[in-house]
């Protein structure tokens, strides 16, 4: 496979620091793992490259947001899980592609706080309100690193895979030239229904159920 070209790191924000990256093989099949640091935060994220796309447009990627519940317990409370393994498989078909893993769990209130979120919906509530319950955002979530990332990987312009339209501006307020919205395919189930009803109805998102 094509690694990311290595002049590709000058160009690099300093908003994030290119740490590590090694080839991992993945039931996907081959992806280049890059590693970065946020500079502010220290936080680390990555990138998952397939092909070459340094100077490349329409580049098809994700900007994913980490979800320990989801993606390691294979909570059936949400999608991210389903929506994370679907990228992949679109970019390993596709021959060429980023999926941009952000440290930023709960929509960006973290894991305990996302834990107290889910004790909230218990009693009723939505997951916009418990957000806003507990003092935070209904989405809390930043794009700056992931737009430092692409941009450091030398990704001109994306085709997003995204049911979020607030996600493409927030690429796009970042200097990140988007393309193109590509849509998320999710089969609901009976425990994350009202969930991603509440992603449509409230927060705008654009899920056929």
């Amino acid at each position: 496979m094509n690694h990311v070209h290595p002049a590709a790191g000058e160009r690099a924000s300093q908003a994030v620091a290119r740490y590590s990256e090694a080839d991992v093989p993945t039931e996907y099949g081959p992806f280049r793992v890059v590693v970065y640091r946020e500079a502010d935060s220290g936080d680390e994220h990555c990138a998952f490259v397939r092909g070459d796309v340094d100077g490349a447009e329409a580049v098809l990627a994700r900007v994913h947001s980490e979800c320990f519940t989801g993606e390691v317990l294979h909570s059936l409370k949400c999608d991210c899980r389903e929506q994370l393994d679907q990228a992949l498989r679109r970019v390993a078909t596709a021959g060429r592609g980023v999926v941009v893993y952000l440290r930023q769990e709960g929509r960006g209130i973290g894991l305990g706080n996302k834990i107290r979120a889910y004790a909230l919906q218990q009693q009723g509530v939505d997951t916009v309100d418990a957000n806003l319950r507990l003092g935070f955002e209904a989405d809390a979530r930043r794009y700056h690193a992931a737009v430092a990332i692409l941009r450091d990987l030398g990704v001109k312009s994306v085709e997003l895979m995204t049911n979020n339209p607030a996600k493409v501006e927030g690429l796009r307020a970042e200097g990140m030239a988007v393309s193109g919205r590509r849509p998320m395919v999710i089969d609901p189930n009976d425990h994350n229904r009202e969930y991603l009803e509440t992603k449509n109805e409230r927060m705008g998102h654009l899920i056929d159920l």
